[in-house]
């Protein structure tokens, strides 16, 4: 946006289109892909960054900084502000209503997604959707569906196959005349986690690595009908969680809001519904009420570059579920030099960080921000590999706004599931879905695919470049992936990271060449 000399670059509030920048001279260069500006400045990838997203939980690990040195972020929810003889800086955008009742949010947020998904609509001749069967993307199916005709697909396999996920999905397709339905097996079609990763000249390129470079053979079954039918615009339903439902440290900022016996209460509750002990919930929430972030930050930055053994709790307790911050169990796998840089950009933050911030709002917009880089290198992903745009309406901009200005005390309630959804859908969407009251984990259908693939998955670990580089001990990360691959008590999410991260440097081209060419300059009229 431009308003005389001064213009105004904006990103949007989850942060599905991430902008980046940086000054050269009096030249401010701008891109939505920070690779893009890493290749024309020279810059490689910035290894403790990529460390701190791997190994401590609670901490924005970019900020205003991005995989790349020197490379800047405009942080999600703000704009690149730029004026002649002025330096670039970030400022922050208004956002919607600051606070809304639930009941006050439910017509606007029906309003909201229904314009989004009918536009969307609108603009794809054939259109297809996610239809898991759960909440979110069953709602936006449901939605698309009434707009005219659809294709949800349901995928599933072996595992899945036990869920609820597929008997909801077909209830709910019963329901919507103008759905045509498709179930996809993986295990009948040979798919699974981890599949076609030896070959990393055939990987298609993200901004950032993904966890969804773990899934391609996956994803190819469950978009093939969506391209076979000639698809133009495939609807997913990430974000409905981040949207819809609150993390569990949102009591915190309940207690913090004045009301403390209701946020008490749901302490007890939290820890019945884990099995662990009210009283170590209680207590972690009580020493994560008396200690600001910032020196929490601090502490974890100390934590991070001493000595100590660092802990490996597995499971983790649900208590941590308060803490401001932690290191994460992959946090064993760091050298001591590894220690030392995720503690420097841990310290960098806390340098930062607002003493006013709370617990429940931190690690929602972690979260939140989390999902969209996700989302956005999925869709980056499908474009080269399927030619067909995924897109996420519960991470528009108008979406967010709404659904976060209800506390998150009145998104996520003990006993009812996503009451905001039932609120906001009730005659939208087939009444058997606003009905459940549960949410499906896939953690079989991971632990198949590491087995599946553990030969492929050892070589890419022990072939390790922030190993080589000296920074995590590539032996015990191994050691963890074996575990894991045996289906015991692993860190899956970790493991998960740490292939993809490593997959992404060892395809990362940041060769001038292919990112820029020269075009002559034509004089505007």
């Amino acid at each position: 946006m431009r308003h005389g000399t001064t213009a105004f670059v904006f990103g949007d509030r989850a942060g599905v289109h991430q902008l980046y920048w940086v000054a050269d001279g009096e030249l401010v260069w701008w891109s939505t892909s920070a690779t893009a500006l890493a290749a024309l400045h020279d810059r490689r990838p910035d290894y403790p960054r990529l460390l701190a997203a791997l190994t401590v939980r609670g901490v924005d690990h970019l900020g205003s900084s991005s995989l790349f040195p020197g490379i800047r972020r405009v942080p999600p929810g703000s704009a690149l502000f730029l004026a002649p003889g002025r330096p670039p800086r970030t400022v922050p955008v208004p956002g919607g209503p600051e606070t809304l009742s639930l009941v006050d949010a439910a017509p606007m947020l029906r309003e909201t997604l229904t314009t989004a998904v009918r536009r969307r609509a609108a603009s794809a001749a054939n259109l297809s959707s996610d239809l898991s069967g759960g909440v979110d993307s069953s709602t936006l199916a449901a939605l698309a569906a009434a707009s005219g005709s659809l294709l949800g697909i349901t995928y599933t396999d072996r595992h899945m196959a036990e869920s609820d996920d597929p008997a909801y999905a077909a209830l709910i397709a019963a329901e919507l005349p103008h759905l045509g339905h498709r179930v996809v097996h993986g295990t009948e079609q040979k798919v699974g986690h981890f599949d076609q990763l030896d070959d990393l000249d055939a990987l298609p390129f993200t901004d950032s690595p993904s966890l969804s470079m773990g899934l391609l053979s996956i994803k190819a079954a469950q978009l093939a009908p969506a391209v076979a039918t000639g698809s133009q615009l495939h609807l997913t339903g990430r974000g409905g969680d981040d949207v819809l439902d609150a993390t569990a440290s949102m009591l915190l900022d309940q207690y913090m809001a004045g009301h403390r016996r209701a946020a008490a209460g749901r302490a007890w509750t939290f820890a019945r519904s884990r099995r662990t002990s009210p009283h170590q919930v209680l207590a972690r929430a009580a020493r994560t009420y008396a200690e600001p972030y910032p020196r929490a930050l601090a502490r974890l930055a100390a934590l991070m570059g001493g000595n100590a053994q660092l802990a490996r709790p597995r499971p983790r307790p649900p208590s941590d579920l308060m803490a401001w911050c932690l290191p994460l169990a992959s946090a064993a796998w760091l050298t001591p030099a590894g220690r030392r840089d995720t503690a420097a950009v841990v310290g960098e933050q806390a340098a930062v960080a607002a003493s006013s911030e709370r617990p429940g709002r931190l690690h929602e917009r972690i979260s939140l921000e989390r999902m969209a880089e996700e989302h956005a290198t999925y869709d980056q992903i499908s474009r080269q590999l399927f030619n067909l745009p995924v897109h996420a309406p519960f991470l528009d901009t108008a979406v967010v706004d709404i659904g976060h200005a209800v506390p998150g005390w009145e998104r996520s309630v003990p006993g009812d599931y996503k009451p905001l959804a039932r609120a906001a859908f009730n005659g939208s969407v087939p009444a058997v879905l606003l009905q459940r009251r549960t949410k499906t984990p896939h953690t079989g259908s991971v632990h198949s695919g590491l087995r599946t693939n553990l030969l492929a998955l050892q070589r890419i670990i022990t072939g390790s470049r922030l190993a080589e580089a000296g920074l995590i001990d590539s032996g015990q990360a191994v050691a963890e992936l074996e575990s894991a691959a045996r289906g015991e008590a692993a860190f899956l999410w970790g493991v998960h990271q740490l292939v993809v991260t490593e997959l992404w440097l060892s395809t990362l081209c940041l060769d001038l060449g292919h990112w820029w060419e020269p075009t002559q300059v034509r004089e505007a009229a």
